[in-house]
């Protein structure tokens, strides 16, 4: 593959971190000490919960990521033949797997390829910026390690125009008010005539979506598991995973998947690093996660209120995923 228009004699790869306010340790105390309690889903993304995650991915049941993959290869290249050549920034960049149809849409039009990724896992990021180095010879990446809270004013700009990119439909994880807060600083941190990108989960049946959380091979669950486990490591913690089950189900009034670990017996835990003792009930959760789900009338509206006009929508045949378009006014 060949991209167009960049010097090599600049370096190829950079990868800066960007540390934001150490609020990890007050996160899980004021979490763990809340009724109900509740733990920040991005805190799930340690080394093994973004292998796990990886693994979900690519499960049978959970169809947003192929359902993705699916649109963004007839979307990619209309993408760029409404934004013209662009800087490509994308938050939650992961294993970026979904990334290379972007590229390769920049590649086929010939239009500079500059990507600059942000994960809050540095070893993601590293691995998957030189695979995506190693297949795209004139690419340049310029990785950042961050995760959204205080990244928006520091995150630097190699080119006039910017598509800024958020898949996977994490934007679900926030409750409607951060969702609100959130899109308005993506508003803010753009300029006039950029353009922002977003995958989104729709409504659907509720089988089919809480069939994508409680898969057969028990992935989710390892996957939700394993936040008590960083926890263990992290903080000196005791927390019996065997004492304690994944639960997802769909809450049908707020339109959204919820994930928690059920505590399967009264039990208490220590966190010998936090000095932190957390008393459970039997069938008492900890909330890990939400993944709300979408109607795109609503979120377009929405997303024009905040200077974010859609400017195309691409759906799969089923109607299950949308990946709107926006610009920046």
């Amino acid at each position: 593959m060949r991209g167009v228009g960049l010097m090599l004699s600049i370096p190829r790869l950079e990868i800066q971190d960007f540390p934001v306010a150490q609020t990890y340790r007050q996160d899980v105390v004021t979490g763990l000490s809340s009724i109900p309690k509740f733990l920040q889903p991005k805190y799930f993304y340690d080394e093994t919960g973004s292998r796990l995650f990886e693994a979900i991915c690519e499960l049978p049941e959970y169809y947003p990521t192929r359902t993705e993959a699916l649109i963004l290869q007839t979307a990619a290249v209309p993408i760029f033949q409404t934004t013209g050549p662009c800087e490509l920034v994308e938050l939650g960049s992961g294993s970026a797997t979904k990334t290379t149809y972007l590229l390769d849409a920049l590649v086929q039009l010939q239009y500079p390829l500059v990507y600059v990724p942000v994960d809050v896992s540095p070893t993601i990021l590293q691995s998957s910026a030189e695979r995506l180095l190693a297949d795209y010879p004139q690419l340049i990446v310029r990785g950042v390690v961050a995760d959204y809270e205080g990244v928006w004013a520091r995150l630097p700009r190699f080119e006039s125009r910017r598509l800024l990119v958020f898949l996977g439909s994490t934007l679900g994880n926030f409750s409607q008010a951060e969702c609100e807060t959130f899109l308005a600083k993506i508003a803010d941190s753009l300029q006039p005539q950029d353009y922002f990108l977003l995958g989104v989960d729709l409504r659907k049946a509720v089988p089919l979506l809480e069939a994508a959380y409680n898969d057969s091979q028990g992935v989710t669950a390892a996957f939700n598991l394993n936040l008590l486990a960083r926890l263990n490591r992290d903080f000196d913690g005791n927390f019996d995973l065997t004492q304690f089950e994944h639960w997802a189900f769909y809450n049908k009034q707020l339109h959204q998947i919820e994930m928690h670990l059920r505590s399967l017996c009264p039990q208490s835990v220590y966190l010998s690093k936090l000095d932190l003792t957390v008393e459970f009930a039997a069938g008492e959760t900890i909330h890990t996660e939400s993944s709300r789900k979408f109607d795109l009338t609503e979120l377009g509206g929405l997303l024009t209120e905040l200077g974010l006009p859609t400017v195309k929508v691409w759906q799969d045949p089923q109607g299950w995923f949308g990946l709107l378009l926006c610009r920046r006014t």
